[in-house]
């Protein structure tokens, strides 16, 4: 595995390591990491708290999980500032709050949390901000509040930065801040002094920033805030990323110009026969050089998508259904009583997947390493008697093609929503085995076909091909190297066009698993179940034990 593909997948480890923990602690099941934001479920959780940023640190998820576990989101919605010093200090307050009522028996999660705060202030005197007075004064107060709140002592080298802005500043609010601990375990009490203290310190003049936004003393504090979010308002359990992206809007503005110039197409009509013999030798040598075994992959799917039927009934049994050809034996002895039959459960594979292969320009230098590995795959799934499909998406043409001009002919309307020509690639349809498809599948070495991806759609019709099937197990798995990307589209309706439809349609499926492996990157801002796989060198067990342990992932939820 590369260097960087083994970063991101590391990464991703230990972002989903922190998730568990969060969820842990905290009993919010559906805590995740979506790249490096976390949601809870669908809704994510906003940051306004400097010393948690970013969350994926260890004390960092500790501090989230009491923010959820502490934190009533109705108080807190109700108590919050508007302006923006008081939020941030209030913020602040209540995330010191939290980390106070640490139970005794967490000893570890205490330690973490303090240990993270500190080190957030070894990084805090090292920055710009320490050297402006708005900066200086926000972080006195951080250190005098949570000591006050917590009653854990401050640093002796930070007693030294913080000595003559703690005298000078924070003197008037000392008994205040006493008032604070006295209260913690009431969020509403704690709550209405904390307002009152954020009021008095925004009023400080060194924090009247709103006035004069272009001002040093913004840029002071801008690293400890997001003065342009309003996540915060959104929602009330605003704990701490520092990340200033927006909340994904519902998507419901997706529209496509025309569809006149959209199609469906085999992949064996794409290309020449000559061609795929060639391309399917070129997969057959590379198959063989991975080293790994259908046969036992295809076992470890059986397993995995096996499901009981009752296909026989045994008899002589004491309940169950009553079996009329054992009645003689009930006349004959009075005292018979295995008369019964019960049903046999055997198991037997019941399941559906499909692969969707993003086929954007960018995937060309993986084209043979999709190719092996969907191969493979499909070979197993074969083997396993579960139904298996290979679809792919790209457009007809680069730069919007015919969708384009018909747009700049018509005057260029504002926002005139998808303008390119999209072509869905049937590769391996359920319906037909691999030994029949396997020339369809080295078309993927077709490197002409790869153009650009408008994966929102594209996942809407593999998931409605999907659902058709009547199978108990139905996954789609969908292999990509990144966000959507079609250049028109992006050009006239902005970069987030097709990101917010992605989200949206993912979001909203509900009727399949939807699982994802990143061509060495994390998908995990889109995707729940997802990993990231190296195939730089070819298809090999290690990446096919990712890929497998991805699709148990959607299975089994």
């Amino acid at each position: 595995m590369s260097k960087d593909a083994a970063a991101v997948r590391r990464e991703q480890r230990i972002r989903e390591l922190r998730a568990s923990s969060i969820r842990a602690l905290s009993g919010h099941r559906g805590v995740v990491f979506r790249g490096t934001d976390l949601y809870d479920s669908r809704r994510r959780i906003p940051v306004s708290v400097a010393h948690l940023n970013p969350p994926s640190e260890r004390g960092a998820a500790d501090a989230v999980a009491l923010r959820l576990l502490y934190t009533d989101p109705e108080v807190h919605r109700e108590l919050l500032p508007e302006h923006h010093v008081e939020r941030l200090v209030f913020e602040m307050l209540e995330q010191f709050r939290v980390e106070s009522l640490v139970p005794p028996e967490w000893a570890g999660v205490r330690r973490n949390v303090g240990d993270r705060f500190r080190q957030w202030a070894v990084e805090f005197e090292a920055s710009p901000s320490a050297e402006t007075a708005s900066g200086l004064l926000l972080y006195a107060l951080s250190q005098v509040s949570r000591s006050r709140i917590t009653a854990e002592p401050i640093d002796e080298i930070t007693q030294g930065v913080i000595e003559q802005t703690r005298f000078d500043m924070l003197t008037p609010f000392g008994a205040s801040l006493a008032d604070l601990r006295r209260n913690r375990h009431s969020q509403r009490r704690f709550g209405a002094i904390a307002r009152q203290v954020a009021a008095d310190i925004a009023d400080l003049p060194l924090l009247q920033v709103e006035s004069d936004p272009t001002s040093t003393t913004v840029s002071g504090i801008r690293w400890l805030i997001d003065l342009d979010s309003d996540d915060v308002e959104a929602d009330p359990n605003a704990v701490a990323t520092g990340s200033n992206r927006k909340p994904t809007s519902a998507g419901s503005d997706y529209h496509v110009f025309t569809r006149a110039y959209d199609e469906v197409r085999l992949m064996s009509a794409l290309v020449r026969a000559e061609l795929l013999v060639e391309y399917r030798q070129r997969i057959d040598a590379l198959a063989q050089a991975g080293g790994v075994s259908p046969r036992l992959l295809g076992r470890q799917l059986a397993r995995l998508f096996a499901a009981p039927h009752a296909e026989s009934s045994e008899g002589g049994h004491q309940a169950g259904h009553l079996d009329a050809r054992r009645l003689p034996q009930l006349v004959t002895s009075f005292n018979e009583r295995n008369i019964f039959r019960v049903p046999q459960q055997v198991p037997r594979s019941d399941g559906a997947v499909t692969f969707l292969v993003d086929c954007s320009g960018s995937m060309k230098a993986y084209s043979e390493s999709v190719a092996v590995l969907l191969d493979l795959f499909s070979r197993a799934f074969d083997l396993a008697d579960i139904d298996c499909e290979i679809l792919g998406f790209t457009t007809a043409a680069w730069n919007g093609g015919r969708t384009r001009k018909d747009w700049m002919r018509s005057g260029r309307p504002a926002n005139p929503g998808r303008l390119n020509e999209i072509r869905h690639l049937v590769i391996k349809d359920a319906d037909t085995p691999w030994r029949s498809a396997k020339l369809s599948i080295a078309g993927l070495l077709k490197l002409d076909l790869y153009r650009e991806g408008v994966d929102g759609e594209a996942i809407e019709w593999a998931c409605a091909r999907l659902t058709s099937r009547e199978r108990r197990r139905r996954v789609l798995v969908v292999i990509s190297d990144g966000s959507p990307m079609d250049g028109a589209t992006s050009l006239a309706n902005g970069d987030q066009f097709l990101h917010r439809h992605l989200q949206d349609v993912l979001s909203r499926e509900r009727s399949v698993a939807i699982a994802a492996i990143g061509v060495g990157v994390d998908l995990s801002l889109y995707y729940d179940h997802c990993t990231a796989v190296d195939l730089t060198d070819g298809v090999n067990r290690s990446v096919t034990r990712a890929v497998l342990s991805t699709i148990t992932k959607a299975v089994v939820g």
